[in-house]
C-alpha cells in the first residue's frame, strides 16, 4: 500500500510544480486527493445507483422491522464507507504524512470530522435553502467552501497532527 501512496504522491508532486510558487505543497495534495476522492464517489454512486440498485426501493429486514430506503439514500450509504476509508489513507499516507498519532485513532478524529462536515451539510442547506430562501446550489456552494476549510484545518491540526 505504501508503494501505492508513493506512485500517487509522485504525481501529484510532478502536477505541483507549476503552483509551487501560490499554493502550499501540502494544501496542493490535499484539493489533488480531496478531488480525486470526490470523483471516486461521483463514480461510485453513479454506477450503484445506476446499475446496482436500479432507482427501486431498498427494503431491509431487521428482525422483526423492515426499513424502506429509496435508491438515492441506499447508494449513499453504500457508497459512504468506501469513500471515507480511501479519503482517509489518501490523508494518511499521501497528505499527512508527518502525524506520530496511532493509525486507529486518526481514523476516528477523521471520521469525526467528516461527520461534522455532514452535520454542516445539512443544517446549512436546511438555513439556506428553507429559512433564509437562498436558491439550492448556491448555498451547497457556499457551505461546500466552508466545509473544506473546516475540513483541511481538522485533518491538519486534529486528525493528523504532528
Amino acid at each position: 500500500m505504501k508503494k501505492i501512496a508513493l506512485f500517487i504522491t509522485k504525481i501529484i508532486d510532478f502536477l505541483y510544480k507549476p503552483f509551487q510558487k501560490l499554493v502550499p505543497e501540502q494544501l496542493f495534495r490535499y484539493a489533488a486527493c480531496g478531488g480525486g476522492n470526490m470523483v471516486l464517489d461521483w463514480v461510485l454512486y453513479f454506477i450503484i445507483y445506476n446499475f446496482v440498485i436500479g432507482h427501486d426501493l431498498v427494503y431491509l429486514h431487521l428482525g422483526s422491522h423492515e426499513l424502506c430506503m429509496t435508491p438515492h439514500i441506499a447508494s449513499f450509504c453504500i457508497v459512504f464507507p468506501i469513500t471515507l476509508l480511501t479519503g482517509f489513507w489518501l490523508n494518511k499516507y499521501v497528505t499527512f504524512t508527518q502525524s506520530s498519532l496511532h493509525g486507529a485513532r486518526q481514523l476516528i478524529r477523521y471520521t469525526s470530522i467528516v461527520l461534522l462536515n455532514l452535520a454542516i451539510n445539512y443544517f446549512g442547506l436546511k438555513l439556506c435553502v428553507e429559512v433564509w430562501g437562498w436558491y439550492p446550489t448556491p448555498s451547497k456552494m457556499a457551505i461546500t467552501i466552508f466545509t473544506v476549510i473546516i475540513s483541511f484545518l481538522g485533518q491538519k491540526y486534529f486528525s493528523f497532527r504532528k
